[in-house]
């Protein structure tokens, strides 16, 4: 279902994308942004679940202007990679990666209306991608690390936006979450009883409940502002 392409950011940088396209018409599109793994084999069925649902979905490799060809698997040595590899992209410049999300969006919107969801480190620049680029309908962060602290919480997203957090993550402290939700009375904030990274089914964390409930949501939420 899915094809690695090539795309290029405003500044030049190139970099890849996996994209996966639905059997039809595209009933619009969907970025979606990795965790701190990657584009590993869990974000493109990410992408390919979101093209069976008649999206075209692109996931932009958000490490590859600090490393090339990054696909991390789950362990305390994933996780510990993963988080240095985050480190040097957020310690990049501005604007950091967010031309590589421009030019995901700009690729993704020949399908339609685009809306935008990320996982983690995903979440947390999706929040940044709903406030801060152009082109985008409808924002949809999974238990965004770092979006519910410091200046986050201040910006003013230009689209709707739906948040999923989880009520046991001990990255993200649900005191901030509804710190986050009196910050952002327009933002549709779901806590489900899980834990973070309850949506990946390669995680121990996984909760298959809230990662179907929350699906669900994010499905309806896209059938509303993508049409």
């Amino acid at each position: 279902m899915g094809q690695t392409i090539e795309l290029t950011a405003a500044d030049g940088f190139k970099f890849p994308a996996y994209v996966a396209t639905p059997a039809g018409k595209p009933r619009g599109a969907v970025v979606v942004l990795q965790e701190i793994f990657g584009v590993n084999s869990h974000i493109r069925s990410v992408a390919d679940g979101y093209a069976a649902e008649g999206y075209l979905a692109v996931a932009p490799a958000t490490f590859h202007r600090v490393k090339q060809g990054v696909e991390l698997g789950y362990t305390e040595a994933d996780m510990k990679a993963g988080m240095e590899l985050k480190a040097a992209v957020e310690s990049l410049p501005a604007p950091g990666v967010l031309p590589d999300i421009q030019a995901a969006i700009d690729h993704a919107a020949q399908a339609g209306k685009v809306g935008i969801v990320g996982y983690c480190w995903g979440g947390l620049l999706t929040w940044r991608s709903a406030c801060l680029l152009k082109g985008l309908s409808a924002a949809a962060p999974y238990y965004g690390g770092g979006m519910t602290a410091g200046d986050e919480p201040a910006r003013k997203p230009t689209v709707p936006v739906l948040a999923h957090f989880g009520e046991q993550d001990h990255w993200i402290p649900l005191d901030t979450v509804e710190a986050f939700k009196k910050a952002q009375p327009g933002v549709t904030v779901h806590v489900y009883d899980a834990n973070h990274g309850f949506n990946c089914d390669q995680r121990g964390s996984y909760n298959e409940a809230a990662a179907k409930l929350a699906r669900e949501r994010t499905l309806a939420f896209f059938a509303q502002h993508l049409v």
